[in-house]
């Protein structure tokens, strides 16, 4: 079950890319900080992943944008891959390749636009809904380490947001929050227009139903799924489509339990440790005489 989410971590076909080169280049954010240690465990980033999806698809404009130009529908699985290889670059690639892929990202916003089923329209690459894209994924990830992986301190969520900081700029997300109390202050000011609806009833479905990890194990990615819903905060958790489909009795411990047993699992040639051995390899270089 864990190996098949730690597979989330490496590049899908076609995108291959060696983490522990070129010796010595930083990445966006810094290797003793929270988001190294958040990103390298399988639960919390795939419970993180699915959570932030949630609070995507409760606003009206990024649903659209999500739904109408994503592959979710149709591959869920490289979805998935795709998203989990871009917060791989960007947490423990090296800058110059982070920048080069933000910059591809960019220009591809730049394509996409639309009309909301209520006749708003809306663009990619508008700040506001930039802004709102990565606070989720600072939330998903950095509340999914803390509740089912280890509990971080106020600082340290903070830290979480904070080192984020560098690639929402790169993104476009210039009002990005940089800390919890920013993150909980957009929260409350974005909550009167979320909204319930059948793409969230259909998200769930397919992250329950989709081929993530093997049939027989599938129960236990239902449950990883019901734990991001758990965790989604108010107005979202009590959305109609939600109601319900959080952890039952006991279950939390469950999840606990495996998500700190991810931090045990061997992590393999994934990137953290690639990047890692990039960031070693620059210390063990010898100085020139």
């Amino acid at each position: 079950m864990l190996s098949s989410i730690r597979d989330l971590m490496r590049p899908p076909a076609g995108m291959e890319f060696d983490f522990s080169q070129p010796a010595g280049e930083p990445a966006l954010t810094p290797a003793d900080g929270v988001s190294w240690r958040v990103f390298a465990n399988p639960v919390s980033l795939f419970v993180g992943e699915v959570a932030a999806v949630l609070l995507e698809l409760a606003e009206p404009s990024v649903r659209s944008g999500v739904w109408d130009h994503s592959g979710f529908r149709h591959d869920p699985v490289r979805r998935l891959r795709r998203t989990g290889f871009a917060a791989m670059m960007t947490v423990y690639g090296p800058r110059s390749a982070a920048e080069k892929m933000i910059a591809q990202v960019v220009q591809m916003h730049g394509r996409v636009s639309g009309t909301t089923p209520d006749g708003l329209p809306y663009r990619a690459d508008d700040p506001r809904l930039l802004d709102w894209v990565h606070a989720t994924a600072s939330f998903g990830f950095t509340e999914a380490y803390h509740r089912y992986v280890r509990p971080l301190s106020a600082a340290e969520k903070d830290a979480a947001f904070a080192e984020g900081r560098a690639s929402a700029l790169l993104y476009g997300a210039v009002g990005a929050p940089a800390s919890w109390t920013a993150w909980e202050a957009m929260l409350a000011a974005v909550a009167p227009g979320l909204e319930g609806s059948e793409v969230l009833a259909a998200f769930l479905r397919i992250m329950a139903e989709a081929a993530i990890v093997p049939g027989p194990m599938r129960p236990l990615q239902r449950l990883l799924v019901r734990a991001a819903v758990e965790m989604s905060p108010e107005p979202v958790r009590s959305l109609p489509q939600l109601r319900g489909l959080g952890l039952r009795f006991g279950e939390e411990a469950l999840v606990r339990a495996l998500g700190r047993g991810a931090t045990l699992l061997p992590l393999g040639d994934t990137p953290p440790v690639q990047a890692a051995r990039r960031l070693r390899a620059h210390h063990l270089q010898p100085l020139s005489s």
